[in-house]
Protein backbone atom coordinates (compact mmCIF):
# COMPACT_ATOMS: atom_id res chain seq x y z
CA UNK A 1 0.00 0.00 0.00
CA UNK A 2 2.83 2.34 0.89
CA UNK A 3 4.56 1.52 -2.38
CA UNK A 4 1.38 2.31 -4.36
CA UNK A 5 1.08 5.67 -2.61
CA UNK A 6 4.73 6.37 -3.32
CA UNK A 7 4.22 5.60 -7.01
CA UNK A 8 1.11 7.83 -7.18
CA UNK A 9 2.97 10.64 -5.39
CA UNK A 10 5.89 10.29 -7.79
CA UNK A 11 3.57 10.41 -10.81
CA UNK A 12 1.77 13.45 -9.40
CA UNK A 13 5.05 15.29 -8.85
CA UNK A 14 6.21 14.35 -12.33
CA UNK A 15 2.97 15.56 -13.91
CA UNK A 16 3.04 18.76 -11.87
CA UNK A 17 6.63 19.40 -12.92
CA UNK A 18 5.82 18.90 -16.59
CA UNK A 19 2.86 21.27 -16.45
CA UNK A 20 4.89 23.84 -14.53
CA UNK A 21 7.57 23.69 -17.21
CA UNK A 22 4.98 24.05 -19.97
CA UNK A 23 3.46 27.07 -18.22
CA UNK A 24 6.91 28.61 -17.74
CA UNK A 25 7.92 28.27 -21.39
CA UNK A 26 4.42 29.27 -22.49
CA UNK A 27 4.79 32.54 -20.59
CA UNK A 28 8.19 33.14 -22.17
CA UNK A 29 6.58 33.02 -25.61
CA UNK A 30 3.29 34.69 -24.65
CA UNK A 31 4.52 37.75 -22.72
CA UNK A 32 6.37 39.40 -25.66
CA UNK A 33 3.31 38.94 -27.90
CA UNK A 34 1.07 40.37 -25.17
CA UNK A 35 3.46 43.30 -24.68
CA UNK A 36 3.43 43.95 -28.45
CA UNK A 37 -0.37 43.93 -28.59
CA UNK A 38 -0.93 46.10 -25.50
CA UNK A 39 1.85 48.51 -26.47
CA UNK A 40 0.33 48.99 -29.90
CA UNK A 41 -2.85 50.25 -28.24
CA UNK A 42 -1.22 52.64 -25.75
CA UNK A 43 0.14 56.18 -26.22
CA UNK A 44 3.76 56.27 -27.39
CA UNK A 45 5.05 57.85 -24.16
CA UNK A 46 3.63 54.99 -22.09
CA UNK A 47 4.98 52.08 -24.16
CA UNK A 48 8.45 51.92 -22.60
CA UNK A 49 7.31 51.83 -18.99
CA UNK A 50 8.83 48.63 -17.65
CA UNK A 51 6.38 46.23 -16.04
CA UNK A 52 3.75 48.96 -15.91
CA UNK A 53 3.59 48.77 -19.72
CA UNK A 54 1.98 45.34 -19.34
CA UNK A 55 -1.07 46.87 -17.67
CA UNK A 56 -3.73 47.59 -20.32
CA UNK A 57 -4.75 51.23 -19.87
CA UNK A 58 -5.48 54.24 -22.12
CA UNK A 59 -6.13 51.87 -25.00
CA UNK A 60 -7.05 53.21 -28.44
CA UNK A 61 -6.48 52.58 -32.14
CA UNK A 62 -4.64 55.87 -32.68
CA UNK A 63 -1.33 54.12 -33.31
CA UNK A 64 -2.82 52.05 -36.11
CA UNK A 65 -4.34 55.18 -37.61
CA UNK A 66 -0.88 56.77 -37.36
CA UNK A 67 0.67 53.91 -39.33
CA UNK A 68 -1.85 54.19 -42.15
CA UNK A 69 -1.56 57.99 -42.15
CA UNK A 70 2.24 57.73 -42.30
CA UNK A 71 2.10 55.44 -45.33
CA UNK A 72 -0.57 57.11 -47.39
CA UNK A 73 1.11 58.48 -50.54
CA UNK A 74 3.36 57.43 -53.42
CA UNK A 75 6.45 58.84 -51.72
CA UNK A 76 6.25 56.82 -48.49
CA UNK A 77 4.28 53.93 -49.97
CA UNK A 78 1.22 52.18 -48.58
CA UNK A 79 0.88 49.46 -45.95
CA UNK A 80 -1.21 47.33 -48.30
CA UNK A 81 1.53 47.73 -50.89
CA UNK A 82 4.24 46.35 -48.58
CA UNK A 83 1.92 43.56 -47.45
CA UNK A 84 1.16 42.71 -51.07
CA UNK A 85 4.87 42.39 -51.88
CA UNK A 86 5.44 40.14 -48.87
CA UNK A 87 2.42 37.99 -49.71
CA UNK A 88 3.43 37.67 -53.37
CA UNK A 89 7.04 36.73 -52.61
CA UNK A 90 6.02 34.33 -49.83
CA UNK A 91 3.43 32.64 -52.06
CA UNK A 92 6.00 32.19 -54.84
CA UNK A 93 8.54 30.72 -52.45
CA UNK A 94 6.06 28.40 -50.72
CA UNK A 95 4.38 27.04 -53.85
CA UNK A 96 7.54 26.95 -55.94
CA UNK A 97 9.47 25.41 -53.06
CA UNK A 98 6.94 22.61 -52.63
CA UNK A 99 7.33 21.74 -56.32
CA UNK A 100 11.11 22.05 -56.60
CA UNK A 101 12.04 20.49 -53.27
CA UNK A 102 9.62 17.56 -53.55
CA UNK A 103 10.97 16.74 -57.03
CA UNK A 104 14.53 16.87 -55.73
CA UNK A 105 13.68 14.81 -52.64
CA UNK A 106 11.93 12.17 -54.75
CA UNK A 107 14.85 11.97 -57.18
CA UNK A 108 17.22 11.37 -54.28
CA UNK A 109 14.96 8.87 -52.53
CA UNK A 110 13.77 6.71 -55.43
CA UNK A 111 15.63 7.29 -58.68
CA UNK A 112 18.96 5.66 -59.54
CA UNK A 113 21.48 7.97 -61.20
CA UNK A 114 25.21 8.57 -61.15
CA UNK A 115 26.37 10.97 -58.44
CA UNK A 116 23.23 10.65 -56.35
CA UNK A 117 25.14 9.92 -53.13
CA UNK A 118 27.42 12.90 -53.69
CA UNK A 119 24.45 15.20 -54.23
CA UNK A 120 22.75 13.81 -51.12
CA UNK A 121 25.93 14.48 -49.14
CA UNK A 122 26.06 18.06 -50.44
CA UNK A 123 22.40 18.61 -49.56
CA UNK A 124 23.04 17.30 -46.05
CA UNK A 125 26.02 19.62 -45.64
CA UNK A 126 24.06 22.61 -46.94
CA UNK A 127 21.42 22.16 -44.23
CA UNK A 128 23.93 23.55 -41.70
CA UNK A 129 25.15 26.45 -43.85
CA UNK A 130 23.30 29.68 -42.94
CA UNK A 131 21.99 31.94 -45.68
CA UNK A 132 24.24 34.75 -44.43
CA UNK A 133 27.27 32.74 -45.59
CA UNK A 134 26.12 32.78 -49.23
CA UNK A 135 24.27 36.11 -49.30
CA UNK A 136 27.24 38.12 -50.58
CA UNK A 137 28.10 35.76 -53.51
CA UNK A 138 24.40 35.70 -54.44
CA UNK A 139 24.35 39.49 -54.32
CA UNK A 140 27.14 39.74 -56.90
CA UNK A 141 25.56 37.02 -59.06
CA UNK A 142 22.14 38.74 -59.12
CA UNK A 143 23.15 42.38 -58.77
CA UNK A 144 21.83 43.07 -62.27
CA UNK A 145 18.35 41.98 -61.16
CA UNK A 146 18.01 44.34 -58.21
CA UNK A 147 14.65 45.97 -57.50
CA UNK A 148 12.62 43.19 -59.05
CA UNK A 149 9.96 41.03 -57.45
CA UNK A 150 11.29 37.65 -58.51
CA UNK A 151 14.83 38.29 -57.25
CA UNK A 152 13.40 38.34 -53.71
CA UNK A 153 12.09 34.79 -54.19
CA UNK A 154 14.63 33.14 -56.50
CA UNK A 155 17.35 32.22 -53.94
CA UNK A 156 14.80 30.56 -51.62
CA UNK A 157 12.93 28.26 -54.00
CA UNK A 158 15.40 25.40 -53.47
CA UNK A 159 16.01 24.69 -49.79
CA UNK A 160 18.37 21.98 -48.55
CA UNK A 161 16.38 21.31 -45.36
CA UNK A 162 13.12 20.93 -47.30
CA UNK A 163 14.79 18.58 -49.80
CA UNK A 164 16.18 16.45 -46.98
CA UNK A 165 12.82 16.38 -45.21
CA UNK A 166 11.05 15.20 -48.37
CA UNK A 167 13.83 12.67 -48.96
CA UNK A 168 13.49 11.09 -45.52
CA UNK A 169 9.69 11.01 -45.74
CA UNK A 170 9.62 9.45 -49.20
CA UNK A 171 11.95 6.70 -47.95
CA UNK A 172 9.28 5.68 -45.44
CA UNK A 173 6.67 5.02 -48.15
CA UNK A 174 6.49 1.36 -49.26
CA UNK A 175 8.14 0.82 -52.62
CA UNK A 176 5.39 -1.62 -53.61
CA UNK A 177 2.92 1.26 -53.96
CA UNK A 178 5.12 2.95 -56.56
CA UNK A 179 5.85 -0.31 -58.34
CA UNK A 180 2.13 -0.83 -58.84
CA UNK A 181 1.91 2.62 -60.42
CA UNK A 182 4.81 1.83 -62.73
CA UNK A 183 3.09 -1.36 -63.88
CA UNK A 184 0.13 0.81 -64.87
CA UNK A 185 2.47 2.89 -67.03
CA UNK A 186 3.05 5.87 -64.73
CA UNK A 187 6.38 7.66 -65.02
CA UNK A 188 8.37 9.12 -62.09
CA UNK A 189 6.68 12.54 -62.17
CA UNK A 190 3.18 11.09 -62.44
CA UNK A 191 3.96 8.56 -59.71
CA UNK A 192 5.14 11.36 -57.43
CA UNK A 193 2.15 13.67 -57.85
CA UNK A 194 -0.63 11.10 -58.19
CA UNK A 195 0.54 8.39 -55.80
CA UNK A 196 3.31 9.56 -53.45
CA UNK A 197 2.24 13.17 -52.86
CA UNK A 198 -1.27 12.31 -51.54
CA UNK A 199 0.41 9.94 -49.07
CA UNK A 200 2.92 12.61 -48.03
CA UNK A 201 0.62 15.45 -47.00
CA UNK A 202 2.26 15.75 -43.54
CA UNK A 203 5.64 16.40 -45.19
CA UNK A 204 4.13 18.95 -47.57
CA UNK A 205 2.39 20.67 -44.64
CA UNK A 206 5.62 20.84 -42.66
CA UNK A 207 7.58 22.33 -45.54
CA UNK A 208 4.81 24.80 -46.44
CA UNK A 209 4.40 26.14 -42.90
CA UNK A 210 8.11 26.38 -42.11
CA UNK A 211 8.78 28.04 -45.46
CA UNK A 212 6.01 30.56 -44.86
CA UNK A 213 7.31 31.42 -41.39
CA UNK A 214 10.87 31.83 -42.65
CA UNK A 215 10.07 33.78 -45.80
CA UNK A 216 7.53 36.14 -44.24
CA UNK A 217 10.22 37.49 -41.92
CA UNK A 218 13.02 37.63 -44.51
CA UNK A 219 15.04 40.80 -43.96
CA UNK A 220 18.69 40.47 -45.00
CA UNK A 221 18.11 39.72 -48.68
CA UNK A 222 15.67 42.63 -49.29
CA UNK A 223 18.15 44.97 -47.58
CA UNK A 224 20.79 43.97 -50.13
CA UNK A 225 18.59 43.88 -53.23
CA UNK A 226 15.71 46.34 -52.82
CA UNK A 227 15.98 50.13 -52.85
CA UNK A 228 12.71 50.87 -54.65
CA UNK A 229 10.04 51.84 -52.10
CA UNK A 230 7.30 50.17 -54.14
CA UNK A 231 9.02 46.77 -53.88
CA UNK A 232 9.85 46.78 -50.18
CA UNK A 233 8.44 43.88 -48.15
CA UNK A 234 6.98 44.42 -44.69
CA UNK A 235 10.12 43.49 -42.64
CA UNK A 236 12.26 46.01 -44.53
CA UNK A 237 9.70 48.80 -44.25
CA UNK A 238 9.22 48.06 -40.54
CA UNK A 239 12.97 48.58 -40.06
CA UNK A 240 12.85 51.86 -41.98
CA UNK A 241 9.89 53.00 -39.90
CA UNK A 242 11.58 52.02 -36.64
CA UNK A 243 14.78 53.92 -37.51
CA UNK A 244 12.90 57.19 -38.01
CA UNK A 245 14.06 59.98 -35.71
CA UNK A 246 12.68 60.29 -33.16
CA UNK A 247 11.12 56.80 -33.14
CA UNK A 248 7.39 56.68 -32.38
CA UNK A 249 7.16 53.46 -30.39
CA UNK A 250 3.39 53.24 -30.33
CA UNK A 251 3.04 53.22 -34.13
CA UNK A 252 6.14 51.01 -34.39
CA UNK A 253 4.46 48.36 -32.23
CA UNK A 254 1.22 48.78 -34.19
CA UNK A 255 3.18 48.14 -37.39
CA UNK A 256 4.71 45.11 -35.66
CA UNK A 257 1.23 43.75 -34.90
CA UNK A 258 0.23 44.14 -38.55
CA UNK A 259 3.41 42.26 -39.47
CA UNK A 260 3.00 39.43 -36.94
CA UNK A 261 -0.77 39.00 -37.29
CA UNK A 262 -0.70 36.89 -40.50
CA UNK A 263 1.87 34.55 -38.94
CA UNK A 264 -0.26 34.06 -35.83
CA UNK A 265 -3.38 33.49 -37.90
CA UNK A 266 -1.66 30.90 -40.10
CA UNK A 267 -0.21 29.11 -37.09
CA UNK A 268 -3.48 29.07 -35.14
CA UNK A 269 -5.41 27.76 -38.13
CA UNK A 270 -2.89 25.03 -38.93
CA UNK A 271 -1.61 24.40 -35.41
CA UNK A 272 -2.93 20.84 -35.23
CA UNK A 273 -1.70 20.01 -38.73
CA UNK A 274 1.68 21.57 -37.98
CA UNK A 275 2.23 19.58 -34.78
CA UNK A 276 1.03 16.37 -36.44
CA UNK A 277 3.18 16.93 -39.52
CA UNK A 278 6.32 17.60 -37.49
CA UNK A 279 5.68 14.51 -35.37
CA UNK A 280 5.07 12.29 -38.40
CA UNK A 281 7.67 13.63 -40.82
CA UNK A 282 10.46 14.93 -38.65
CA UNK A 283 11.17 11.59 -37.01
CA UNK A 284 11.06 9.44 -40.14
CA UNK A 285 14.10 8.10 -41.92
Amino acid sequence: MTRVRSIKRSRLLSTTGRYAMLVFFGLIFFVPVYYLLVGSLRPGDKVLGGLSALVPSDLSLDNYAGVFNRFSNDTTGYVWQFAGVSLAVTAIVVLGGLLVNSLAGYALARMKWRGRNIVLLLVTIMTIIPFEAVALPLYYMLSGQRNTLYVQALPFLANAFSIFLFYTYFLSIPVEVEEAAKIDGAGPVRTLFQVVAPMSLPAYATVAILTFLGQWGQYLWPVLMITDTKLRPLPLELSVFQNAQPPEWGPVLAFGVLFVLPVLVVFLIFQRSFVASVASSGVKG
